[in-house]
């Protein structure tokens, strides 16, 4: 018998084999999570004014999850949170990371509100790289919450007397399986910032990509030496979150790259404290049921079983390795 000969598919064959891989996809995820129960919180005699930092995809994810857990939630703003605890007298005011969007006069207004009798909070979700600012911060507040592992003994030593590893998590309401356009749908798709880390791992990814549908998304990809290969796929600037989440289900694979912990030109980490803990998009990724590669975190097993819920890689001859083994599959 002769060999059948590989030829392309046409575009209607394409189309009808997205659409299959797509709809085993999307039940497979809503059989699972028809399967959990969700998580029901324990409702607290509470009142929290929560100061936002303006990451919805954070924001909205914790403002939801005190609804559901105090008897009142009060979302104020970086600006003016002295005022508003003196007008809402909170229980306890919890600040969402107290960097980047907040006044000078931020740790002024953290006394002031002290000084009402309230307690403070704040929530650093930036560890490990803003060091030269939390280390001083944090000493300010009554409690202090923080999503890296490692800077917990490290808060300590600066003076800080409550410290608690308080991992973030995800919005399921947000993150969540759904159903894509072919305008969101690639075979691989990296979102974030073009760390100097994350560039380096591209510019030797580029041959391989090449003749791949790719989406890169964020700022500063103007920094990358391949973008002969790879500038076609860059789309320059901010995806709004409702966009990510599609972009995040319509991708066979989801790269995830943790941003380096040394201090330079992107980050202010002068205490070079070392991250052990995972970030956010490894969360957000998996929440959408999509296929995710990742660099790896001290404590990432904790939550994922690499080989089994997650793949990890170290090189970017790994990354490619098992590119090809879950394309194939």
């Amino acid at each position: 018998m002769a060999k059948r000969r590989n030829r392309p598919l046409t575009e209607a064959e394409a189309a009808y084999r997205g659409g299959y891989a797509e709809g085993r996809r999307f039940g497979g995820c809503q059989a699972i999570m028809e399967r959990v129960h969700p998580f029901e919180p324990v409702l607290r005699d509470m009142k929290v004014l929560y100061i936002p930092q303006g990451f919805d995809a954070i924001d909205e994810g914790v403002i939801l999850a005190l609804q559901q857990s105090v008897r009142e939630c009060v979302v104020g703003s970086p600006a003016a949170m002295l005022q508003e605890a003196d007008h809402h007298r909170p229980d306890v005011v919890l600040v969402m990371n107290g960097l980047h969007v907040f006044p000078e006069n931020h740790l002024e207004q953290v006394r002031g509100i002290r000084e009402l009798g309230i307690r403070t909070a704040v929530w650093f979700v930036d560890d490990p790289y803003f060091t030269e600012d939390t280390a001083s911060i944090c000493q300010h507040y009554d409690v202090v919450f923080t999503h890296e592992e490692a800077a917990v003994p490290f808060y300590k030593g600066q003076g800080a007397q409550h410290v608690i590893y308080m991992p973030l998590a995800v919005n399921p309401g947000m993150f969540h399986p759904r159903r894509t356009e072919p305008q969101y749908q690639y075979d691989i798709c990296f979102i974030g910032t073009g760390f100097w880390n994350r560039i380096d791992l591209f510019n030797q990814l580029a041959p391989y990509l090449a003749d791949k549908k790719v989406f890169i998304a964020g700022s500063q990809w103007n920094r990358l030496a391949r973008l002969d290969v790879l500038g076609q796929f860059i789309h320059e600037g901010w995806i709004e979150p409702g966009a990510t989440v599609n972009y995040y289900n319509g991708a066979k694979i989801v790269i995830n790259v943790h941003r380096t912990c040394e201090n330079g030109e992107d980050n202010r980490n002068t205490h070079q404290l070392q991250g052990r803990s995972i970030n956010p998009r490894t969360y957000e990724i998996a929440a959408c049921g999509t296929m995710q590669i990742t660099d790896t975190r001290g404590d990432l097993p904790r939550y994922y079983q690499p080989g089994y819920d997650i793949e990890t890689f170290t090189t970017a001859a790994e990354l490619q390795t098992q590119d090809r083994l879950l394309s194939a599959s």
